[in-house]
């Protein structure tokens, strides 16, 4: 149970804090929205992005032409591998000296991509970021403590700007230091936090160690987004620290945080926002676009950026697209994994959140664990290393008990054989970012 009753939802989902018009607008005002936009940005792109006019040319797409919102299915995907191919600032649509901030992403393998803003972007990302604050139930007077890393990383800086817009106390005090996260949540008793679901549950952790009860904390929200999390994962944290944790989304090469957010009355996935972002699915194998309901691959438009418009940009992220139900505007089903996180073991497609989930049925088991891929002979390995809970009775019986239990769940509902290491709690190395799921210590080939 939350700190917020169940009486008070409505309050919360206003806060005293005026919804956009465009949010309750109908339907066929959004999509006329949505027509004049994006005919607007495939103009900007071709005319002013070379990279865009070569593609579109390549596909016989012309941006002059469209008619419906339909005929974007006709005009080329983008990829993460264009941006980096024209790095640094050859997809800006403007010149170097309009651009009043860079961002990049991490560029774990190769260079980062390099996204940009004017200072008509920044403002709309404030109000967007804003609008998700107050959807995940900001009240008049909240505090924000915000602990996404900042820098070239969008995600502090995203939320940063969006809760000062909306008029609440920030605290910007970012990733690391968990203890004096702790001490300041105590001593300062803000009302929401910003933060990764994997790192929250390590400040949860590290509240324990303290000898606090993380459900006494002052804490009534949490927004968590910058990696796939679960429902059960949603369920732990809910459970540990009484707060109602809601989902935002969003990603630098689309703007940053705030592309699309819960709202806290529903809870049932984010709601898109499309006055800004015209939302795909398609076939991750063809590339055909998919009727709404169907599962596959989330592709993005922006349809009011002017430093850096993205077309059809492939997410990798997998999800499908559902009906509106707080806001006209549609939602996606809870993003849990991403094309490009999924382990093929043995010929057989593996994601971390089909484990995860697994993991979080077992009450013996914490949410934080490792896929580790190898091999044995020509064969795949999967070990799934998991940490016992803190309080969990920890004789040789139980340990065993849970690791067969656990092999067998992964092997009945995912269909692989996975060797269990149960570890201690605390073993496992904690993220202060984004949680690595995932290690692939299998040979490459040449």
């Amino acid at each position: 149970m939350s700190k917020a009753s169940a009486a008070d939802t409505q309050h919360l989902s206003h806060g005293g804090l005026a919804l956009d018009p465009i949010e309750r607008a109908s339907v066929d005002e959004l999509r006329a929205l949505q027509l004049e936009r994006l005919r607007d940005t495939l103009i900007r792109a071709y005319e002013n992005v070379p990279h865009y006019r070569h593609s579109f040319d390549a596909a016989g797409s012309n941006p002059y032409e469209l008619k419906s919102l339909e005929d974007l299915a006709r005009f080329p995907f983008t990829v993460k591998s264009d941006l980096r191919d024209n790095y640094p600032f050859a997809m800006f649509a403007v010149p170097r000296d309009q651009v009043v901030r860079i961002h990049a992403s991490s560029g774990t393998t190769g260079k980062p991509t390099v996204v940009g803003y004017t200072a008509s972007d920044i403002d709309n990302w404030a109000n967007l970021v804003a609008r998700s604050i107050r959807a995940s139930g900001a009240r008049r007077g909240d505090m924000v403590h915000i602990s996404y890393g900042y820098g070239l990383f969008t995600g502090g800086l995203g939320a940063h700007y969006g809760a000062e817009r909306l008029g609440l106390t920030v605290v910007p005090f970012g990733g690391g230091q968990t203890e004096r996260q702790v001490q300041l949540i105590s001593d300062f008793s803000p009302d929401i936090i910003m933060v990764t679901p994997s790192y929250m549950l390590a400040i949860a952790d590290e509240f324990e160690r303290q000898g606090i009860d993380p459900r006494s904390s002052s804490l009534r929200i949490g927004i968590f987004g910058a990696e796939p999390w679960t429902n059960e994962m949603r369920q732990e944290i809910e459970n540990r620290l009484a707060i109602d944790a809601v989902d935002i989304y969003g990603l630098s090469e689309v703007m940053g945080p705030g592309v699309a957010n819960e709202c806290i009355e529903t809870k049932d996935g984010p709601t898109i926002w499309e006055d800004h972002f015209y939302p795909e699915i398609i076939d991750p194998e063809t590339g055909a676009v998919l009727p709404d309901g169907e599962f596959g691959e989330l592709v993005f438009t922006s349809l009011t950026k002017q430093a850096l418009p993205i077309v059809r940009y492939r997410t990798r992220d997998l999800t499908r697209l559902l009906p509106g139900t707080a806001r006209t505007m549609r939602r996606m089903q809870k993003i849990t994994g991403r094309s490009d996180d999924m382990m093929i073991v043995r010929g057989v497609n593996v994601f971390p959140s089909q484990i995860e989930e697994l993991i979080l049925k077992r009450p013996e088991l914490s949410p934080h664990y490792v896929c580790e891929l190898n091999k044995d002979g020509p064969l795949d390995a999967l070990t799934v290393r998991v940490e016992l809970k803190a309080d969990a009775h920890a004789d040789e019986s139980a340990v065993l008990g849970a690791q067969t239990a656990l092999a067998h769940a992964i092997k009945s509902y995912i269909g692989v054989s996975a060797i269990i290491k149960i570890e201690t709690s605390g073993a496992i190395e904690r993220s202060v970012g984004k949680a690595k799921r995932v290690i692939d210590k299998r040979p490459k080939s040449d």
